[in-house]
């Protein structure tokens, strides 16, 4: 006799033996092609309907919907069948079947709900749009997915025996798929997607399923077998009902403690596929383990439902409250396991350890409890005439609800903190008589009212010593602060660890703006993709002529930005800016405006949903929003980037735009950033129309004002055109959307960084070999080509030589590091300003301590001068 029959009490047959092992291998197979297929469609919807809260939620809801239809309309028809072994075969067929369709399907579906969603959706229609289309694309799988476990439970209904066999069978079973799903999440998460794609991934769990159709079909006996009773007067009983709505209420509770769960841990954990994926693995083992655990020890017969019912839900209370409390403690655990890896500190290995122990500190006693339960509510539901679909889809129907009920509409009204005790407290009032019978019930609410009253709001928020909060929103998605330190710098941060940039960054974000802006002859319309501070957008809005639309995902961080704008230019919304709360990609599909301008901002590439935009398919929608002679820059934030992952992002570029150069933003050897220009029709940009540009900007700042005094300054921020880019990034995979190489190969970096970003920036530019006729175009002079040349020579020796300086300040330090580099970067070209301010400051220093010292050093610096 097998280990698992002698525990399920089922007869010692090889039969039987052979069928039990071929069912749970069954069922590990489904839940693991159902748990990769729901990976997939989620990731691919969110290409389509935006990366909204209501958007990815509402995918998640259609999803359990799906199920819960199925379960709910095919549970009582399987129930009936005398073939339940065919109907298990069937619903693994229709999902294969049907996840191979929708290779085709999902082009003309997602047209549609991109028309029907529009640029700027209110949250309510974006819900409607996301949940009704994806409901009814998705259906024929995820309502067969539904009824796999109904059905295989009835497959296996004869060969239970004894008291404790249907506690044991639903427990195993249960517990079987959820262990499949763990491993389709891991192995898509990790391997699927990096190495096949989106479409490639889904059809190999789709071919899953239809091995597992196949075995269903070979292997279990096809012979009429009797009918089991569909128990629908019982299940009108009262206490039938009571245990429905249970099965509901439990269902909702438990899906909606892991979205506020997962919405607290995104304040500390780096939020990367990776990071998500970690997060639902622990989810779905706790409640497989708990599943399993109830099936092998639970003995107890009819009499005793009631009073293990009312245990289970008061240690789910209890557990609820204590996962609320480990929440509290999450940032210094996450802490405390990064430095325990000192072995293998700055390991990609080490940093989601650290993040599965946060997930398992929040879900690992509240899940073990929840597998469990539902497992003993399809009990009792069984011994009241309730069938097991019915159970599965009543309880699946409470899960769809969670998404829209808690994570969309409590937690921007109450907060976490709040609506995860009330998750505590429904648990703790469904429990009933047991929940007050002993002193643990009492002891519970005291807990819960203590953390209710003394406890802060689950919000992370790390303030400098002599700092303040200016402003917290917490949103759906995420907590936006702005933070102020004692010298007066306000900085942006999203969830406590993505700084959006500061009021002390004017210069390097208004560069970001000026540099495009400067380049177009005559620009009238501009659109920013992404806000932050908003100070970049502003900068471009200060021109009299032209009108800027930035569209920023969180509408927090639009509220936020209007702190930056009172301290940047003296008002929260320049007159020519417009913000719009919209998905970036979405908007550019849909928003049918032509702009001169287009500017996208520089996405962290590792955040989930940022790889999206730096896709080919989201590059060629730019340019169909590019107005002739428009202008199309896309920053990239090289301190957050490998160069292999960089390689890609240029080659997705490169495919769309050919004509394409690489700009350097600042001189910045700690935050380096760089973009990818390209010009709808092509051209090169002439010395003198960048001057004249220069001098007609209606700005009220002029661009010297940021290093750009003349037309050599923007000019000499191109780093390489068209040929460099296109050599340099050969042979490195396109970022495209079904293959979404960015989302999965950027995280390396920001989890284990190999290299600082100045030897990054440094390579980068070695690698680089730029030519002036590529920028200028074919015709310049041969004067202005060699200048350019020379200017480029120069910036590069000015930043090779920052890499070993050290500051001090000690003028006469200073000097002594810098003098000959500088003076020798002068030599190579007058024209480089940011090498001739610091030594003309320095002797200005000096003048007052050693004048003939600064003398000399002015001397050097006007022979330099008057080599130009």
């Amino acid at each position: 006799m097998s280990r698992q029959a002698a525990v399920l009490e089922v007869p010692a047959l090889a039969s039987t033996g052979l069928r039990w092992r071929l069912a749970l291998a069954l069922m590990l197979g489904s839940g693991a092609s159902a748990l990769g297929l729901q990976m997939v469609w989620t990731q691919q919807a969110a290409l389509w309907l935006g990366h909204e809260s209501a958007a990815v939620l509402a995918v998640v809801a259609a999803f359990f919907g799906g199920l819960a239809l199925g379960a709910l309309a095919l549970g009582g028809r399987i129930l009936r069948s005398r073939r339940p072994a065919l109907w298990y075969a069937g619903c693994e067929a229709v999902i294969g079947g049907w996840s191979l369709l929708l290779a085709l399907l999902m082009a003309p579906a997602a047209s549609a709900m991109l028309a029907a969603a529009g640029p700027q959706p209110s949250a309510a229609w974006q819900w409607a749009v996301a949940f009704g289309g994806c409901f009814v694309l998705l259906l024929p799988a995820t309502a067969a997915m539904g009824a796999t476990l109904p059905a295989m439970e009835r497959v296996l209904a004869p060969l239970r025996e004894g008291p404790g066999a249907r506690a044991g069978w639903i427990a195993a079973l249960y517990a079987g798929n959820t262990f499949g799903a763990v491993l389709g999440v891991l192995a898509v998460a990790f391997w699927a997607v990096p190495a096949l794609g989106l479409m490639r991934s889904a059809a190999l769990c789709a071919g899953l399923n239809l091995l597992c159709a196949a075995l269903a079909w070979t292997v279990f006996d096809q012979r009429a077998a009797a009918p089991a009773s569909a128990g629908s007067a019982a299940a009108a009983r009262p206490e039938a009902r009571r245990l429905q709505w249970l099965l509901a209420a439990t269902g909702l509770l438990g899906i909606g403690y892991e979205v506020l769960a997962v919405r607290v841990i995104s304040q500390v954990t780096e939020n990367t596929v990776y990071t998500f994926a970690m997060l639902l693995a622990v989810y779905l083992v706790g409640s497989a383990v708990g599943a399993a655990a109830y099936g092998r020890w639970r003995r107890s017969g009819p009499a005793q439902d009631a009073l293990l019912r009312g245990r289970l839900l008061g240690a789910l209370a209890a557990t609820c409250l204590l996962g609320t409390g480990a929440l509290y403690g999450a940032p210094g655990l996450h802490a405390a396991v990064l430095a325990a890896l000192q072995g293998t500190a700055g390991s990609m290995a080490a940093a989601l350890v650290a993040e599965a122990v946060l997930a398992l500190a929040a879900f690992g006693p509240p899940t073990l409890v929840m597998g469990a339960l539902f497992s003993h509510l399809g009990t009792e539901a069984g011994r009241l005439g309730i069938g097991f679909g019915r159970s599965l889809g009543i309880n699946t129907l409470g899960a769809a609800a969670a998404p829209l009920l808690l994570g969309v509409l409590a937690v921007p009204a109450l907060g976490a903190k709040a609506t995860l005790l009330l998750l505590a407290a429904a648990y703790l009032a469904l429990a009933g008589r047991a929940a007050w019978s002993t002193a643990w019930g009492w002891v519970l609410l005291c807990a819960g009212l203590l953390v209710a009253l003394a406890a802060p709001p689950l919000r992370f928020v790390q303030v400098p010593e002599g700092g303040r909060i200016v402003q917290l929103a917490e949103g759906p998605m995420a907590v936006v602060s702005v933070v102020e330190d004692a010298a007066g710098v306000a900085r942006l941060r999203i969830n406590n660890r993505q700084q959006e940039g500061s009021s002390d960054s004017l210069a390097a974000d208004a560069r970001q703006a000026l540099l495009p802006l400067l380049l177009h002859p005559a620009p009238r319309q501009a659109l920013f993709l992404g806000l932050g501070t908003g100070v970049t957008a502003g900068s471009a809005a200060q021109d009299a002529g032209l009108q800027v639309r930035a569209v920023e995902l969180l509408p927090e961080v639009i509220d936020a930005a209007g702190e930056f704008g009172r301290r940047v230019f003296g008002q929260a919304t320049p007159p020519r800016l417009q913000s719009v709360a919209a998905d970036a990609r979405r908007f550019v599909r849909t928003d049918g405006g032509a702009y001169d301008l287009i500017v996208a901002d520089n996405f962290h590439p590792a955040r989930s949903g940022s790889g999206a935009l730096y896709t080919v398919e989201h590059f060629a929608a730019v340019q169909a929003r590019l107005a002739p002679g428009g202008l199309f820059c896309q920053w990239l934030p090289l301190h957050q980037l490998d160069l292999p992952t960089l390689r890609s992002i240029v080659r997705s570029f490169h495919a769309v735009y050919p004509g394409g150069w690489m700009l350097l933003a600042t001189h910045s050897l700690d935050t380096p950033v760089v973009g990818l220009l390209a010009r709808q029709g092509g051209g090169g940009f002439g010395v003198a129309q960048v001057q004249a540009r220069m001098a007609q900007a209606a700005l009220p700042a002029a661009p010297a004002a940021f290093g750009l005094p003349d037309a050599w300054s923007v000019l000499g921020s191109f780093v390489a055109g068209p040929a460099a880019l296109g050599a340099w990034s050969a042979g490195a995979p396109l970022n495209t959307d079904d293959h979404p190489v960015v989302a999965y190969a950027a995280p390396r970096i920001t989890y284990a960084p190999d290299s600082r970003p100045a030897q990054r920036l440094l390579a980068l530019l070695q690698a680089l070999d730029a030519q002036p006729q590529e920028v200028l175009g074919s015709a310049a002079p041969a004067t202005d080509a060699a200048r350019l040349a020379a200017y480029w020579r120069a910036r590069d020796g000015f930043l090779q030589a920052g890499q070993g300086v050290r500051p001090s300040a000690d003028v006469r330090q200073m000097l002594d590091q810098v003098r000959e580099p500088l003076l020798s970067v002068l030599r190579t070209s007058p024209d480089f300003e940011p090498a001739r301010l610091p030594l003309q400051r320095m002797a200005d220093a000096l003048a007052a301590t050693d004048a003939q010292a600064a003398r000399q050093l002015r001397d050097e610096l006007q022979a330099t001068w008057q080599g130009r």
